[in-house]
């Protein structure tokens, strides 16, 4: 569809149009940042990140918490580090997990602030009706 066929009234600025085709993000950037998303729209990862956000814990450890098996917990993480998501810290032979850095903590922090905002000002509008 043409862009012009969609609105009532044309207009184009392409001096603005001009300028922010210089400032979009790049094929590359756009790619990597779809896949963090879709690696964020998983409800067993969300949770992993959940808890690692809260404290940096082993596979075991997880893997109770969560209600989940050793096997998958560890499939998860797999993806987790893949994405950097999470980074792991060996002691020993014990393997512990905690988020990658402060990017992935305000990620998840922000994402969070966000859908607690919109469920609140939802039970808000219901509790007007």
């Amino acid at each position: 569809m043409i862009a012009d066929e969609t609105c009532e009234v044309f207009h184009l600025d392409p001096v603005k149009v001009a300028s922010l085709k210089t400032k979009l993000l790049s094929e590359g950037s756009v790619g990597a940042l779809a896949e963090t998303f879709k690696v964020l729209g998983d409800t067993t990862r969300v949770r992993m990140l959940d808890a690692l956000s809260r404290s940096e814990l082993c596979v075991c450890d997880l893997a109770r918490l969560l209600g989940l098996s050793e096997s998958a917990v560890s499939h998860q993480l797999r993806l987790l580090r893949g994405m950097r998501l999470v980074r792991p810290r060996r002691e020993g032979r014990m393997m512990f997990y905690r988020l990658d850095d402060h990017h992935i903590v305000r990620l998840f922090a922000q994402g969070l602030d966000h859908v607690e905002e919109r469920r609140a000002s939802s039970k808000a509008r219901t509790a007007q009706r």
